[in-house]
C-alpha cells in the first residue's frame, strides 16, 4: 500500500520560513517523480514545485521562483521543500504527490498524471 505522509507545516510570519517533508513508503521511490501542490481556501489546487526521481531536474511554478527548494533524499524515500521569504499568499494545506515516470530525470508539472496523494500539511502565513 503505497503511503504519503506530509509534515513540517505550521504558523509563521510574513517573511520567515518553513521546510516541508513529503515522506514515501510502499513504492519504488527513485521510480517517481514527486511534486508539491497547494490549495487555498475557495482556490483550485496549484502546482507548486517537482522533482524528477533521480533529483537531477525540478520545476518551479513562477510565484515560488527564487523563495522555495525542492530536494530529495532517496535513500530516506524523502522529499523536501524548503520554502523561504514567506508571504500572506503562500497560506494554503501544501499536498505531495508520486508520478511513475519512464525515465528518471522527468518532473511533471500536470496534476491529472499524478498517481498518489498525500493529506496534506497546512501552512499559514500571518502576521
Amino acid at each position: 500500500q503505497v503511503q504519503l505522509v506530509e509534515s513540517g507545516g505550521g504558523s509563521v510570519q510574513p517573511g520567515g520560513s518553513l521546510r516541508l517533508s513529503c515522506t514515501a513508503s510502499g513504492l519504488a521511490f527513485s521510480n517517481y517523480a514527486i511534486g508539491w501542490f497547494r490549495q487555498a481556501p475557495g482556490k483550485e489546487r496549484e502546482f507548486v514545485a517537482s522533482i524528477s526521481g533521480n533529483g537531477e531536474r525540478t520545476s518551479y511554478a513562477d510565484f515560488v521562483k527564487g523563495r522555495f527548494t525542492i530536494g530529495r533524499d532517496n535513500a530516506k524515500n524523502t522529499v523536501n521543500l524548503q520554502m523561504h521569504m514567506l508571504i500572506s499568499g503562500d497560506t494554503a494545506v501544501y499536498v505531495c504527490a508520486a508520478d511513475r515516470t519512464i525515465y528518471p530525470d522527468t518532473y511533471t508539472i500536470k496534476e491529472s498524471l499524478y498517481d498518489y496523494w498525500g493529506q496534506g500539511t497546512q501552512v499559514t502565513v500571518s502576521s
